[in-house]
């Protein structure tokens, strides 16, 4: 397993972290879920990454179960705090000092841990000052139940003023979380430059597109059973976006060059993720130990310029790259 810092920390976190956003909780069963986990560790995986929200905090509890026994000192635990958990009541989301004091305390019980190494705002609040946030945030790290800060689908002007404040209070904001893949390129022109700038180091989600840069989902055919772009229980809510034949069929142009660079085209995609020098790490997820494996094979790979010029050649007009494409909810849309 490639072993990076997480931007210019000196946290040190696997390349490939194993993250439980559409599984556990919810589409998976949990011994699923647990042996994925098992075989995330065996596997050289040792940062963990989920959220409050995952399965209304569902998921936090079975990657506790799974991380039980081992060696605290040798994982990385990340969380995150934003969107409604339990009953959904006016202080159940955003990033109030209230919300965020009482939610860490709930995901430490959860995860079975005293801190987590990365606590995330999942999301900007519009309705709560910039200043409270941070503060709550270095409260938390200054409590000893954290020892990092960091974002999520933040914006370059939102990440350079929430920086000016962790510089200020002393605490250390040290990484953001968006999603990126060879599809959704949309924080390349100002997050990664201004992250880059500040010392904030990139934790991708969803670098195979939902599923799309397997190569499984074919053009002009149904959705293969049990994936996720059939389930019901969000996963094809998520999905859906790239479900189009014109980009399906470029998906399926990149197979000769995974098949040139000895990849799977799941290989391709988290190791193209990984040549980008702001990306400290990607996110992968499972419902089988197997898929575990064949991503962290991704670890370490380096793919040269003609291979990554071959890429940008298939995919071009099919590619997502507007940076007005991260935002954060209002609030009202928070609560639906």
């Amino acid at each position: 397993m490639e072993i990076r810092n997480l931007g210019a920390s000196g946290l040190r976190i696997s390349a490939i972290a194993y993250g439980n956003w559409l599984t556990h909780g919810s589409q998976v069963e949990e011994d699923a879920a647990l042996a994925c986990v098992r075989q995330a560790l065996t596997d050289g995986i040792t940062t963990f990454d989920t959220a409050d929200v995952y399965a209304n905090t569902a998921a936090e509890t079975v990657l506790g179960k799974a991380l039980v026994g081992e060696r605290r000192e040798g994982l990385e635990i990340f969380t995150k705090v934003f969107w409604p958990t339990g009953p959904g009541k006016h202080n159940d989301h955003g990033l109030s000092r209230k919300h965020i004091l009482e939610s860490i305390d709930g995901s430490l019980k959860r995860l079975g841990t005293d801190y987590v190494d990365l606590y995330q705002a999942h999301r900007f609040d519009h309705e709560t000052p910039l200043e409270e946030t941070m503060l709550a945030f270095a409260d938390v790290v200054r409590s000893g139940k954290a020892l990092y800060i960091g974002v999520s689908e933040w914006r370059a002007e939102e990440i350079r003023a929430a920086a000016e404040l962790a510089c200020e209070l002393r605490v250390p904001l040290i990484s953001n979380q968006p999603q990126y893949s060879m599809l959704w390129r949309v924080i390349e022109e100002e997050v990664v430059p201004t992250s880059r700038e500040l010392g904030l180091g990139q934790i991708v989600w969803s670098p195979i597109a939902q599923g799309v840069l397997t190569g499984k989902y074919l053009p002009g055919q149904l959705p293969p059973a049990g994936s996720r772009a059939t389930d019901t229980k969000g996963g094809a809510d998520n999905i859906g976006r790239w479900l189009k034949d014109d980009v399906l069929e470029r998906v399926q142009q990149l197979t000769p060059i995974a098949e040139a660079a000895g990849l799977s085209l799941a290989q391709l995609a988290v190791a193209w993720v990984l040549q980008n020098d702001n990306v400290s790490a990607a996110i992968i997820g499972a419902s089988r130990p197997e898929q575990v494996t064949e991503n962290v094979e991704a670890a370490g790979v380096k793919l040269d310029a003609d291979t990554l010029a071959a890429i940008d050649r298939v995919l071009d007009g099919v590619v997502t790259t507007d940076p007005k494409l991260t935002r954060s909810p209002r609030r009202s849309e928070v609560l639906g």
